[in-house]
């Protein structure tokens, strides 16, 4: 870990041996500057520029909020099931399972046409409390927000099929809380960086508008956020529920299987109430996962190299955190100039997955390497189980 000494805060990083660029750091450097972070920032190794604040970060505060920290994708998180299928009894071809995967969950900009009984089952806890949100922030709109539950989107999401050490056969799914939590996320950055100019406060960066406490804006922007943190978990349970039910299907012809571990799902852009260096605090994390002592996290590469599943050492210096991937290292669009679609399959070797120009920025070349990444972190977590993609579902 070092300590890199700001204006302000201190910032301490986990960054040994991983690219920090000079933007990412003038970023953190912002966000340290603001006035109710408490005691430092936290800036994990998969850390890269972002909206306002740094991908890759965790911020405690008192008294105030920064709705840009969490960001638009509120929610967004991962879990994993352990089954107990194993590799030899997969087919050689997988092109039909993902395919079938593909079927069951609508990717990229779909959505129901016909919302299952078990999402609108789910979506029923979920409804009055956006109504709530909607009846107080009527702009805070989106059509049929219950038709992409157990919906993945686009962009990193994924759906995969991994084998671990023994062989084991895994679901891993990231997605978050789709367009409503995109829309959410939206309205209120905005409404902050309007209520930041009607009170005359300076930022070195509008996108660090923030909430104080005790304010109709702050609580009504907690309460969204929590529903929509809701909205995510739910999301992905229910998309593992599914892809459980594909690989039950007869016709891909598996054999019976049950369910070898608890699974882990965990958020990485969100925000929580903690206790941290003697103050009760809300910690932000953009891009990093809660790794108290003894919790199980997820930690995944990109489509061709390896994921991890995580124990947390509980480092009181991070925050209890530690990165929510591998992190990016080249932009979408600087990807899409650069890697060939040579590159793509190459680096996709032996995945079963789209091999096409729609997912050319997100080719293993353009993160950094995962295997830095986990040793910039060994003081935050330890590896329980190591994880190889053999089937990946892109939006």
């Amino acid at each position: 870990m070092k300590t890199i000494t700001t204006s302000v805060h201190p910032v301490k990083a986990w960054i040994d041996g991983v690219e920090f660029d000079d933007n990412a750091r003038n970023q953190v450097a912002a966000m340290a500057s603001l006035p109710f972070i408490h005691s430092h920032i936290a800036i994990m190794p998969d850390v890269h520029v972002g909206i306002g604040a740094t991908v890759g970060s965790v911020i405690p505060t008192i008294g105030a909020i920064v709705p840009a920290a969490v960001g638009v994708d509120i929610g967004c998180g991962m879990v994993a099931q352990r089954t107990t299928l194993h590799a030899n009894d997969l087919p050689d071809d997988l092109g039909p399972l993902r395919h079938e995967i593909e079927r069951i969950v609508p990717v990229g900009f779909g959505a129901h046409r016909n919302v299952p009984a078990s999402v609108a089952t789910a979506w029923e806890s979920l409804a009055p409390g956006l109504a709530t949100i909607r009846a107080k922030h009527p702009k805070v709109a989106g059509k049929s927000p219950e038709a992409q539950l157990a919906t993945l989107g686009g962009g990193n999401h994924f759906i995969e099929i991994v084998l671990d050490e023994e062989d084991a056969v895994w679901v891993v799914l990231h997605s978050g809380s789709r367009n409503i939590g995109n829309r959410i996320g939206t309205y209120f950055i905005e409404r902050a960086k309007t209520e930041m100019e009607s009170l005359g406060v300076g930022l070195r960066d509008r996108n660090l508008a923030y909430f104080t406490e005790s304010t109709r804006n702050f609580d009504d922007y907690i309460d969204a956020v929590g529903w929509a943190q809701d909205f995510a978990q739910a999301n992905r349970a229910l998309m593992l529920e599914r892809v459980l039910g594909a690989l039950r299907d007869r016709k891909l012809g598996l054999p019976k299987f049950g369910l070898a571990e608890r699974a882990v799902n965990c958020h990485h852009n969100y925000v929580a109430k903690e206790h941290h260096f003697g103050a009760d605090v809300l910690v932000t994390r953009k891009g990093a996962v809660r790794a108290g002592k003894g919790e199980l996290g997820i930690i995944p590469g990109s489509m061709g190299a390896r994921s991890y599943i995580v124990r947390g050492k509980g480092n009181p210096d991070s925050f209890e955190s530690c990165s929510h991937g591998a992190g990016r290292r080249m932009a979408r669009g600087e990807a899409r100039n650069r890697i060939t679609l040579t590159d793509l399959k190459s680096q996709t070797a032996g995945v079963e997955c789209r091999k096409d120009r729609g997912v050319i920025d997100e080719a293993p070349a353009a993160y950094k390497d995962i295997d830095d990444v986990m040793a910039a972190q060994r003081d935050l977590v330890a590896i329980v189980h190591t994880l190889k993609q053999i089937v990946c579902v892109k939006g």
